[in-house]
């Protein structure tokens, strides 16, 4: 009976190291699912989008299964030193304050931060879709929106300009939609949907004024692994890369989303 029951835990020990070895090859990538094109969810609640497309290419080029794990934005950063996630691929913006708590790859996308004019404003001081950064700093009276700790208030503040605290994106979008406001910084997508949600108030200038650096993520001294990304990037512009499989599946969405650019809006910094 001893026996019997040596063997048995034997069989299950063996069984339990199996499944651990093979957990130990699913590379389990970081992403919160609510930003599309990028991260979000098709109508069966699976995830989908271009950053889903990029770690499912990772994982092939790897040799793994990938596993998506949804995970909100502020908590990416606390997945991937706890072990819950091997590595983010998230939109994740490369900045000073975050290298000092993860490892970056090398950028493989730019966000462009560009700006939500008020209409009469832009007419008032002969602004259009082509106007400069430089055109838009040099009208003295422009007013400035923003949101607290978001780019929306910290570039304007660091050219000298006050910005007027909003709560939220959607009362800094109303503000320069009723004229309280001038002009409101923010990434292209949010920037473009206020634009489509007052398009007789409103106006886009598409001239950036920060093209922030987009890498993935992965816990600080994971050195393998971010070698491994950092070759996986350098295949994109290969012909037949990753940037011209995404650009075929991806640049009809982003026309229609953003009116005026595809992929390359995001490749070119």
């Amino acid at each position: 009976m001893k026996k019997v029951f040596l063997i048995l835990t034997i069989l299950i020990a063996s069984i339990a190291l199996s499944a651990c070895e093979r957990d130990a090859e699913v590379l389990r990538v970081g992403m919160d699912l609510k930003y599309p094109p990028f991260e979000t969810v098709d109508l069966n609640n699976d995830p989908m989008g271009i950053s889903v497309d990029v770690a499912l290419a990772l994982g092939e080029y790897l040799g793994r299964e990938v596993e998506i794990v949804n995970t909100d934005f502020g908590s990416i950063i606390p997945a991937l030193d706890s072990g819950e996630i091997d590595i983010a691929i998230a939109s994740m913006s490369i900045t000073a304050a975050r290298m000092e708590i993860v490892d970056f790859s090398d950028p493989y996308f730019f966000f462009k931060i560009i700006t939500l004019v008020n209409q009469e404003f832009a007419t008032a001081n002969n602004l259009n879709e082509n106007s400069t950064v430089e055109q838009l700093l040099a009208i003295e009276s422009a007013r400035y929106v923003g949101i607290a700790a978001q780019v929306s208030s910290s570039i304007p503040q660091s050219y000298g300009k006050t910005v007027t605290q909003a709560t939220d994106l959607g009362t800094a979008v109303e503000s320069i939609a009723q004229g309280t406001s001038d002009i409101l910084l923010m990434s292209a997508n949010p920037v473009v949907d206020g634009y489509k949600a007052n398009m007789s108030t409103t106006m886009i200038v598409w001239d950036p004024f920060v093209s922030s650096p987009i890498g993935m993520a992965v816990k600080k001294g994971n050195t393998e692994l971010i070698e491994q990304a950092n070759a996986f990037i350098a295949t994109f512009d290969d012909e037949g890369g990753l940037y011209d499989v995404l650009a075929t599946k991806w640049n009809a969405t982003l026309l229609e989303n953003l009116g005026r650019y595809g992929l390359d809006f995001y490749i070119n910094e």
